[in-house]
Order: C-alpha cells, then structure tokens, then sequence
C-alpha cells in the first residue's frame, strides 16, 4: 500500500475582493492545497465614528469567507494592525513629516503581504503565498533568478508596486491573474459563482476611509504630529507667505497651498530642516536628473555602467528613457534624456526595459 503524499500548501492573501477571489479560486479549481488569509490592518474604533478603510472591513472579511467555503478551503483573519502600524502606518506619516511623498503601498507589499504574512503562512506549513496582484513572475533559466515582468492587461499592472520585493519573496510568490485582463478575471468569478464577481475596486490609499483625506486619517488615529510652522517662499528666496506644517504639502501640489497669486502656483520642494516650501511656475517642476537610495535589482546584483532602461517616477507615471549610474552604497542616478515633471523625493523610481522590471529605488531629497 504506498503512503499518501501530503500536497505543498499555498496560502493566499484575500482582501474579500474579486481580484484575491478569483486568484484563490483558480489554484483551488486545479486541486491545489489552499489556505485564505485576510489581514485586519486598521483598527475601526479609531475615532469617534465606526468606519473603515476602502478595503478590509468586516464585510470583506466575510466575502472572503463565502469565497473559501464556496472553493472548499479554510479561511482565517488575522490581526495584524501592531505591524501594519510599525511597518507601514509611522513611515508613512514620517515621511509626510519630512517633506517626501510616501508610497505605502510598496512597503504594504514588502512588508506586510510578502514579509508579516508570508511567515505567518509558514508557521502553518504554507511555503508559498498567492496574491490577486496583476503581474508575472519566471525564473531565468541563465541565472536563476526569479524575474518580475508586467502584467498583460496594462492597465492594471502592478509591477511597479513590487519591485522591492526581495529574491526569497518572489521565489516564494505566485500572482495567478498576471495573464489575464480585468473582464477576463471577473468572467472567471462568475464560472466559479464567486459573490465578489460584480464587486467595486478599492482604489486610493485602502486604509483611508472614502470619505477623509490622509490628514483626517492620520489625526483620527493619533498619528499627525505638531509640526513647526514655516515659510513659503518663490525660487529667489522671496517671503510670500507661512504654512502650518510641511506635511500638507507634496512635491506637485497646486491646490491649498495658502498663497494668493494671479498666476498658478506649484509646490517646488520641501526643506524639512529650514521648513520652507518653494513654490513657483509649472515650467520649474521640471528637472532631468535625481539621485535613488535603497536601491533593489532583480535580474542583477548591481547595473552595469549607463544602464539604459525607461523609468517611471511615480505609480502614474508612463515612463521616460533614462540612463542609470550606479554610485555605490546601494545608490544610484537617474538621468532622463528629457526633463520630468514634479520628481518627488519619497515615491519609487522603477527601471524597465520593455516589460521586464530591473529594479529601482526611493527618489531622495
């Protein structure tokens, strides 16, 4: 009589929405062995009213739920607002606090979905975790290295988002919906009579409420700081006016900076020693150059000299043609053959050449 083999288990990151629904659903519909995990972040008694993020409230969960019993695999919730808090949440309103533009769905991903809850899927006996991110994942045969590439439904492609993601990450990684479009996926949650199949897409910051802006959210939860107060001052160092704090300010921003002017205004940079915000035409938010820390490569360990690749700044970002130098200390400079609009120190640089991701960084001050 020869011994049962016991099927590897695939934990599966579900938000309760139809994208992690439909991912789940296709691995259980192939006889995989599947556990759904959903992470409560947030805790919805911050503040005086009862209400949640975009996402991940107690009526996702129990989507989610009817999802794992609908495929016939267990489903659990786990609460992971200490971490999401520490790891997310303070970098968040740090960066604010230091005049960056955060990208927390990055870190979201980095460390929440492929660091807190992969080991927690492991301490269970799961050795990968899927996720319902559009995106697609092979490994080198030169190499071995597991390569990050664009979805086929570009418009939802998600690859900008995890290029963090380290080596052991992506090996341990699975993005089921990365080869079909949008339609293709929520036709699929209908042919597995999955409720979240006609399901509204979380968009925005999903910790967010839909209805408060991130300063809102940051104070309901006791995380906005008091901040010195500032200048605003024109690129010739020219006094226009006073600001209650840094953090209301973004590289970019035109709206509410405070300033009565005939001509249209935009935040030009953000002196977080000095608290000054130099604002000024659009023409001046443009620059050809910046310099990228914390840098991550996936199909290298460091890029060769002038390393031509086409860069996004930004998750809207379409790209411009770059060439990349590295400097060492996990440091790099971008130079775009034309100059780019409102570089943002604190959002992700992400390098590309044709669909492949080649990595990236966090553009500095």
């Amino acid at each position: 009589m020869s011994a049962t083999v016991q099927q590897p288990l695939t934990a599966v990151a579900m938000s309760g929405g139809v994208d992690s629904s439909v991912a789940a659903g296709l691995l259980a519909r192939q006889g995989r062995a599947v556990v759904g995990f959903s992470m409560q972040l947030v805790d919805r008694l911050a503040g005086a009213q009862e209400r949640f993020g975009r996402c991940c409230s107690p009526e996702d969960f129990r989507d989610a739920a009817r999802v794992a019993e609908r495929m016939g695999f267990p489903h659990y919730v786990l609460d992971l607002e200490d971490e999401f808090r520490r790891q997310v949440l303070q970098p968040f309103a740090g960066d604010y606090a230091n005049g960056r533009t955060p990208s927390p769905c990055v870190r979201c991903n980095t460390y929440m979905k492929f660091g807190t809850l992969l080991g927690r899927a492991r301490a269970v006996g799961a050795e990968r975790i899927s996720t319902g991110h559009y995106a697609v994942l092979e490994t080198d045969p030169r190499s071995g290295r597991t390569l990050l590439r664009r979805a086929r439904d570009e418009e939802k492609d998600q690859s900008y988002f995890l290029f963090d993601l380290s080596e052991e990450q992506r090996r341990r990684a699975e993005f089921p919906l990365g080869s079909l479009t949008k339609s293709e996926v929520r036709e699929t949650a209908r042919e597995l009579g999955l409720g979240t199949a006609e399901k509204a897409e979380s968009m925005d910051l999903c910790f967010v409420a839909r209805e408060e802006s991130y300063r809102e959210f940051l104070a309901r939860n006791a995380m906005l700081v008091d901040e010195p107060q500032g200048e605003i001052v024109d690129r010739d160092g020219t006094l226009l006016g006073a600001h209650a704090g840094v953090s209301g300010f973004t590289v970019g921003q035109r709206r509410g900076i405070g300033v009565a002017s005939q001509q249209k205004l935009y935040v030009l940079g953000i002196d977080p020693v000095s608290r000054r915000v130099t604002v000024g035409d659009a023409a001046d938010l443009e620059r050809d150059r910046c310099v990228i820390e914390r840098t991550r490569w996936i199909p290298f360990e460091r890029p060769g000299r002038g390393l031509r690749a086409r860069v996004r700044i930004r998750a809207g970002h379409g790209g411009a043609d770059a060439t990349l130098i590295d400097l060492g200390d996990r440091r790099a400079e971008v130079r775009f053959d034309d100059p780019q609009r409102a570089i943002a120190p604190g959002q992700a640089a992400v390098a590309y050449d044709g669909d492949l991701v080649l990595g990236g960084g966090w553009i500095a001050a």
